[in-house]
């Protein structure tokens, strides 16, 4: 059985997910097979992404189930703040179901700091990836990898704490 773990993002105060959200749970909808996958839903509260009632998983999570996955294809939510905590929490989820075989969708801007942070803390062969491709504009786009590059030079200056 292989994991596909969906990282959250923003969500609005209601709890309506964006749709970064939205194109990497689609995403998810279209690579998932029942006999060969379940999924993590990763996302739990923070001022930047998520200040609803619930966690971000689990509208991630809903949002799959209304769109034909049911309970039994999940694993349990990874509430987490940033993406280190959605690597060190997976795997915690992961381990405990003796699983070692990985797919994390995110997106594009965004799957060079998330290789980074998964391959150190997973620690596992073949990890595999998926950066979703979003509709946005260049501005937006280059703000985000600017945030990225960012990010990125952080870890490699002062490496990864978890």
């Amino acid at each position: 059985m292989k994991v596909i773990i969906v990282l959250g993002s923003p969500n609005s105060d209601d709890g309506d997910l964006g749709e970064i959200a939205l194109d990497r749970l689609n995403y998810c909808l279209d690579i998932f097979s029942p006999k060969e996958h379940c999924i993590i839903c990763t996302g739990g509260f923070g001022e930047h992404f998520n200040k609803a009632l619930l966690p971000h998983a689990d509208y991630a999570m809903k949002h799959l189930r209304n769109n034909g996955l049911s309970p039994e294809n999940f694993l349990e939510t990874a509430l987490s703040a940033n993406t280190v905590e959605d690597a060190v929490l997976s795997k915690k989820i992961i381990l405990k179901h003796h699983l070692n075989s990985v797919v994390v969708i995110t997106s594009d801007y965004h799957l060079e700091r998330v290789k980074l942070i998964f391959d150190e803390i997973l620690g596992f062969e073949g990890i595999e990836y998926a950066g979703v491709v979003h509709d946005m504009s260049d501005e937006e786009k280059e703000k985000l990898l600017a945030h990225e590059k960012k990010a990125i030079s952080g870890i490699l200056t002062k490496g990864l704490y978890y």
